[in-house]
């Protein structure tokens, strides 16, 4: 599991580890009542799965999975030497893994199956918490290309945005996918008038074909060394984009 947190890139993620098994079920079996997308990563390639959980089998000690729509892909994760998955339940970011995948059977269709984790990662903290951004009218970050990419400050929209960084949508696969690469120099200037440059990271990346069959790449991003005025800007926005959807969500009722 270590490994696979590392990779997120969280220094103090025993500090959100959960080990209890009876714990751990409920989870995964929440995520899969709900019906929660899961992401899921196979170690040392770039590409991301979606999957989500069918069963959560506790006197096996299996969880199954629905298998990717991808033969090749489906290929690869049965002989990875290592699978990672993220997803969410109730707005709090739930991080596990597994040594590989074997194929079953689940209700008459082809599924994958891997162990029931013995540990897995339970982020509740403020940073972790992503908003998304309005789609009608987006805010943008210029990221100052390197000059193997053309050299000129490209904006790019948001998906999301925590005190951890934004999910970016790069539409015409610009930048690459390439985890840990750093862009200096990145800025934001946010609707309340506060304006954030700081260094992006790329932490992961994934293809998603639209309906209209073009490829579309989102790209989440941490914040290196942030400076803590310009946080501030980040958690006032954040701020507003919960009390603006409360609001809605109010006026619904």
């Amino acid at each position: 599991m270590q490994a696979h947190i590392l990779d997120s890139g969280l220094e103090n993620w025993h500090d959100f580890e959960v080990a209890s098994r009876k714990e751990i079920i409920a989870l995964l079996r929440g995520i899969s009542e709900k019906k929660q997308l899961i992401r899921m990563l196979i170690h040392g390639e770039s590409d991301v799965c979606v999957t989500s959980i069918l069963d959560v089998d506790a006197d096996d000690n299996a969880v199954i999975l629905d298998r990717s729509i991808n033969q090749e892909q489906n290929r690869r994760i049965l002989t990875a030497g290592g699978i990672s998955f993220e997803t969410t339940l109730d707005k709090i970011r739930i991080l596990f893994s597994a040594e590989g995948a074997s194929e079953c059977s689940f209700q008459n269709g082809a599924a994958l199956r891997i162990a029931l984790p013995a540990t897995l990662i339970r982020l509740q903290r403020r940073e972790y918490y992503r908003m998304n951004t309005p789609v009608s009218n987006p805010v943008r970050v210029v990221i100052p290309l390197p000059p193997e990419l053309g050299g000129q400050a490209t904006p790019f929209p948001l998906a999301d945005i925590s005190c951890g960084g934004i999910a970016i949508m790069d539409n015409k696969l610009m930048l690459g996918d390439t985890i840990g690469k750093n862009y200096p120099g990145c800025r934001i200037d946010l609707p309340d008038g506060g304006t954030v440059t700081t260094t992006l990271q790329i932490r992961n990346s994934l293809d998603m074909t639209l309906l209209n069959n073009k490829l579309n790449r989102r790209l989440g991003c941490q914040f290196i060394d942030i400076p803590k005025p310009m946080l501030a800007h980040v958690q006032r926005y954040i701020t507003r984009l919960e009390r603006e959807r409360n609001a809605r969500i109010a006026g619904l009722s």
